[in-house]
């Protein structure tokens, strides 16, 4: 009993260190959001792992060949038509995020500078687009771009062109248009949320020290406002790589990407391994294009300071 009396202070004043540990708000916060966390991650890790494995496998007819092997790698990189895809498919996703990036920005910043009380009325004007589905919104560039679609029927009204176009629809600009619209609002989002964090009072003291509005501008808001811009540019950039409904819907064979591919291999092709080795390869290619667009970004800001 006297032992046990004299070792019971110890057990007492590590439980006393370790409560502080176990009440702080970080570790309350952790407990909180592991049990999201975990099973997020489960569900993001474990497919990339199915996949990953799959892209060393080879198809052999209807079953999958377990032996190592880096013959798909190959095809992905070397095969024309695949490389060709993959290109493409990267100069849509840059083109569409610099548009969209240019047109979301002149937007955010009408609404944070000079929207004064009805900003969430124009923020809430700006999600009307997201009532309707994905798939009407791209069938709607359709109809607009079609051969007797709106734009051209338009155009012969003016008199611009004696007849139809076809150089409007089933072609990579077709694709851009279409995404350009399709994220818009994924742009503006965040680059009125980093305009919103500008300090007001910069602003002024550049205008008291004698800079014009665009100097003012270019040394001020837009520096303070890059990481708004670079997150629009990735949220737009990395899921248009991966867009293969827009493609098939308004691209035609010109404007087929790298999505499309994969998903015939997964599909009609049926070979999962080869389709899970372009998969790889193309999520490989974006990131490194992610990193690059932030470090790029990144030293133009530096740059301007």
């Amino acid at each position: 009993m006297t032992a046990a009396a004299e070792g019971s202070p110890p057990l007492t004043m590590a439980g006393a260190r370790r409560s502080p540990l176990l009440q702080s708000e970080a570790a309350q916060g952790f407990a909180l959001i592991s049990p999201t966390f975990l099973y997020a991650l489960i569900l993001l890790v474990l497919p990339i792992l199915v996949v990953i494995a799959h892209s060393f496998w080879t198809q052999d007819y209807l079953t999958i060949d377990h032996t190592f092997t880096l013959e798909n790698y190959r095809i992905a990189l070397t095969e024309p038509i695949y490389r060709d895809l993959l290109w493409r498919s990267l100069y849509i996703s840059l083109t569409v995020s610099l548009l969209t990036v240019a047109l979301a920005y002149p937007i955010a910043y009408f609404i944070s500078f000079h929207g004064g009380r009805h900003k969430s009325l124009w923020l809430f004007l700006i999600t009307i687009p997201f009532w309707t589905s994905y798939l009407l919104r791209v069938m709607s560039w359709k109809v607009i771009l079609g051969y007797n679609g709106v734009l051209n029927s338009g155009l012969m009204g003016l008199g611009i062109i004696d007849e139809p176009s076809t150089a409007l629809l089933y072609n990579s600009s077709a694709v851009i248009i279409t995404l350009t619209h399709a994220w818009a609002t994924f742009a503006i989002l965040p680059i009125f949320v980093s305009l919103e964090k500008v300090d007001r009072t910069l602003v002024e003291a550049a205008t008291d020290l004698g800079d014009g509005p665009l100097r003012s501008f270019l040394r001020v808001t837009l520096p303070l406002s890059a990481p708004g811009v670079i997150s629009a540019a990735l949220i737009v950039m990395i899921p248009t790589v991966g867009d293969y409904v827009t493609p098939k819907l308004v691209g035609g064979k010109d404007g087929v990407m790298i999505a499309n591919a994969i998903q015939a291999q997964f599909g009609k092709a049926s070979n999962w391994p080869l389709g899970a080795a372009l998969s790889v390869t193309t999520m490989v290619i974006v990131s490194l294009m992610a990193g690059a667009t932030v470090l790029v970004i990144g030293a133009l800001q530096r740059l301007a300071r």
